[in-house]
């Protein structure tokens, strides 16, 4: 992660706005990787409880 330095750096460089921007993006970014994850687990579940069932 980066230091204080490094975001006073870049906030002073780019704007306080933009940077927000992107911390935001990158969260974002974040959570929807958690929810593809959620719902690929989710798929495969569903998948082995429909094998199961019909067996």
């Amino acid at each position: 992660m980066m230091d204080d330095t490094s975001i006073t750096n870049l906030i002073s460089n780019v704007g306080f706005p933009i940077v927000i921007t992107l911390y935001l993006l990158y969260r974002f970014e974040m959570r929807l990787k958690k929810l593809e994850d959620a719902i690929w687990q989710l798929g495969i579940e569903i998948k082995g409880g429909i094998k199961s069932k019909n067996e």
